[in-house]
């Protein structure tokens, strides 16, 4: 599971992002300033620092140059300011990208992969998230599909992301907006009735493979579904 350092000062900013981050199965420190950043970083070797440019105690550039003058950590700096000027010097001191705020979470997310994938931090593609297993549940990534006790289900694109977005994170409730947002490209195009269904027809999956795996996936009235993992 990559290890992501997050420096961002402003709450609601730094929340989202560490929730899109994890739900892609990454673990996420956040800090809010540049000396905490070093000090953690100092306690933790990290794959890649998601960075805000204007710190409280130090710009994200001079952060940037103090955390490579230990390791060569992938960058990834966040900003208000859409200058070309601040772009080029991000990118000059050793950043691998750049975002604008406001800025789409799961653009992030992707942008993070990305920098992972051409750094070599990245986990072998084959074996990502083939090593996420919990319960009867496993995800084979490189093949796209979930393993159920031994079998594999045979699952559409959307049934895959669904799942494996609860398998991720056992125990935690997801709304459906949330659901939406992870499983589907456009979630504004469908309804919250739409995961219900997709909900429905994994249950019937999971039964078919296993007798009492359905239960795994529980419905907790008015709040959303969770994934509580049985042996």
């Amino acid at each position: 599971m990559p290890r992501i350092l997050l420096v961002e000062d402003e709450p609601a900013i730094a929340d989202t992002l560490v929730y899109a981050l994890k739900s892609e199965c990454h673990e996420v420190n956040h800090v809010m300033s540049g000396g905490e950043a070093l000090k953690l970083e100092a306690e933790l070797n990290h794959d890649l620092a998601i960075l805000d440019i204007g710190l409280p105690d130090m710009t994200g550039f001079d952060l940037c140059r103090k955390l490579r003058e230990k390791r060569p950590i992938p960058v990834l700096f966040l900003t208000a300011r859409d200058g070309e000027l601040d772009r080029v010097l991000g990118l000059e001191i050793g950043g691998d990208d750049y975002v604008t705020k406001p800025f789409s979470p799961r653009e992030v997310a992707a942008r993070v992969k990305a920098i992972l994938r051409r750094s070599g931090t990245a986990p072998q593609e084959a074996n990502r998230l083939s090593e996420i297993s919990a319960g009867m549940l496993e995800i084979d990534e490189n093949r796209k599909r979930i393993i159920c006790s031994g079998v594999a289900l045979d699952l559409t694109a959307h049934e895959f992301r669904l799942v494996s977005v609860l398998i991720c994170k056992p125990g935690r409730v997801f709304s459906r907006e949330q659901l939406l947002e992870h499983a589907w490209h456009d979630p504004g195009a469908v309804t919250d009735r739409t995961v219900d269904a997709h909900v429905k027809s994994l249950r019937a999956k999971l039964k078919a493979a296993s007798e009492g795996a359905e239960e795994m996936i529980e419905t907790r009235r008015g709040l959303g579904y969770s994934y509580c993992p049985k042996t």
